[in-house]
């Protein structure tokens, strides 16, 4: 149902890189639920161009999460064609450039989102990325800089840049740089785009957190895809829930706490597996305030499961907060 160059998946939602969250726990989690491609955190193009980089188990994909993607971030086209061809060789299926990131330390180096504003630079570093390597390349976008009619002609001139190259796919979360994520995601500029660019993949982004919305945007827009990010932080349920409206079915109902549990000690092991002990906890605490979004005396559970500061503790504290004292029925 989306076709991203040599890869067909089965279901037009892929899971979104996120910056200090989607590492392989999160990527195999995503996985298990039902999201069919998953991507690595965005990485800067000069780290990922370096040998040594690459080299540490950590930023290598693992041999059960194929098809899995990597994105990276960079101005200089040369860097990022090196950075691109170093992925694809650890490993990586897809490559994503990331033209869309609005954080105030990557727009200071004119990377990411700034480079809204710049088109031929962004069309120079696709070529070159295409150039360097086989593998799918996709294009991660906003909807213009700012709201200023020179942006709005610069955005337009990259997806038109884009489309002739026969770019894989386009993702373009549908805010401008400046708003970051103020405001309503314009779904109706995605459609206009999907009916202006009709051969182009075009992919979603941007405030996905129910999949009955998912779904209705998806198809009001008549887009190809769309890109879970924030949505599936703490919350893989969201994949089962797609894959259940997408086919017609109701969305199941929210997990009972002991599924939570379940899932929430899963993702923990995995983590654990990945960091020494104390950093595994404190790493880990990110994605609990968004699983305890789910348990019905939120602010409670959560205050105690962030207290924890090692291993044993955090264990004993999921276990008596997501025990049968703890049921869903409970106000």
């Amino acid at each position: 149902m989306l076709k991203l160059g040599n890869l067909n998946l089965s279901v037009p939602f892929i899971q979104a890189p996120l910056s200090g969250y989607s590492d392989y726990a999160m990527r195999r989690l995503g996985l298990d639920f039902g999201v069919p491609l998953t991507f690595s955190g965005v990485m800067l193009a000069k780290s990922a161009a370096h040998p040594k980089v690459l080299r540490n188990p950590a930023f290598r994909p693992h041999d059960d999460e194929h098809p899995v993607g990597a994105q990276i971030l960079g101005n200089d086209p040369a860097m990022m064609a090196k950075a691109a061809r170093a992925l694809e060789g650890a490993g990586f299926d897809i490559i994503d450039l990331n033209f869309a990131c609005p954080a105030p330390k990557v727009l200071r180096r004119r990377r990411g989102g700034y480079l809204l504003k710049e088109p031929e630079a962004v069309k120079q570093i696709y070529s070159r990325v295409r150039e360097a390597v086989t593998c799918p390349v996709t294009m991660k976008l906003r909807a213009g800089f700012d709201s200023g009619r020179e942006s709005y002609d610069n955005f337009y001139q990259i997806v038109s840049d884009a489309s002739q190259q026969n770019i894989d796919a386009l993702t373009i979360h549908a805010r401008t740089v400046v708003r970051k994520f103020a405001g309503d995601v314009d779904w109706d500029l995605l459609a206009e785009i999907k009916h202006r660019f009709e051969g182009t993949t075009l992919i979603g982004s941007g405030d996905l957190f129910e999949a009955q919305t998912t779904v209705q945007h998806l198809k009001a827009a008549k887009i190809d895809g769309v890109l879970i990010a924030r949505g599936a932080i703490g919350n893989p349920w969201i994949y089962k829930s797609l894959n259940a409206v997408l086919t017609g079915m109701p969305a199941p109902i929210p997990p009972a706490l002991a599924e939570q549990a379940e899932v929430i000690l899963k993702h923990f092991e995995m983590i654990c597996q990945l960091y020494d002990p104390i950093k595994a906890v404190r790493y880990f605490r990110k994605f609990l305030v968004h699983y305890c979004r789910l348990h019905p005396k939120r602010k409670q559970a959560q205050k105690v499961l962030l207290a924890a500061d090692n291993r044993t503790d955090l264990l004993v504290a999921i276990k008596r907060w997501y025990g049968n004292n703890h049921s869903l029925r409970e106000k």
